[in-house]
């Protein structure tokens, strides 16, 4: 077992490179803290414990090879695509539909269960092609392509991810949460954020349209 964990100076790095990936907006991140101003705090961790579900899946199929064969079929890639960056559309036209985003008891009275905003989160992880050129890239730089053990420490390093991002994405959640008190009190404002909401998911699913597989 100790063969695949990596050694100090790997794991400073790749824990410098989680960080500076976290912080980054993505559309994961805008999910999470949205539904945590619109639902709550146990809705934006549900969608987030959601998208890091579909980081361990994406970790199982970097290791396992399964990523590759995706983006080297042009068929396989281009669906993925379509998909994630309708999906992301179908988000977005939900938040303008719907009225205000931060007002869930205007939305016809229907609340959606902790599951469902946890598959929410899986399913905006897993069709993101992005996220599958990130991890092919991004992984396979802290393990030698000759090392035997190889797939196991990508495996062991992905896994990582979740446990060092979380001290990021969690105070943005709560953060979020108390926020939205302050949100539901100004009704004009909180319509213009569901709007951006909206724009911010739209322009997600347009660069995931124009993601390159080479």
């Amino acid at each position: 077992m100790m063969q695949y964990i990596p050694d100090a100076t790997i794991f400073v790095q790749f824990a410098v490179a989680t960080f500076v990936i976290a912080i980054t907006p993505g559309p994961d991140m805008t999910l999470f803290v949205g539904r945590a101003l619109s639902n709550g705090r146990a809705a934006g961790l549900a969608c987030m414990f959601g998208a890091m579900t579909g980081v361990m899946i994406h970790t199982a199929m970097v290791a396992l090879g399964l990523s590759a064969l995706i983006v080297a079929s042009p068929e396989a890639f281009l669906a993925l695509k379509i998909f994630g960056a309708g999906y992301l559309l179908w988000l977005a036209w939900q938040a303008i539909r719907n009225g205000s985003a931060f007002a869930p008891e205007k939305a016809g009275g229907k609340q959606r269960s902790l599951f469902e905003h946890w598959a929410t989160g899986v399913g905006i992880n897993l069709l993101n092609p992005k996220i599958i050129l990130f991890f092919m890239t991004f992984l396979p730089q802290f393990v030698a392509a000759s090392d035997p053990h190889a797939p196991g420490k990508l495996f062991v390093l992905g896994l990582l991810f979740i446990p060092l991002s979380l001290p990021v994405t969690i105070p943005m959640v709560l953060a979020a949460d108390g926020f939205s008190q302050l949100l539901r009190k100004t009704p004009t404002v909180t319509r213009m954020l569901d709007y951006l909401f909206a724009g911010v998911f739209s322009a997600f699913a347009i660069k995931i349209l124009t993601a390159q597989a080479r």
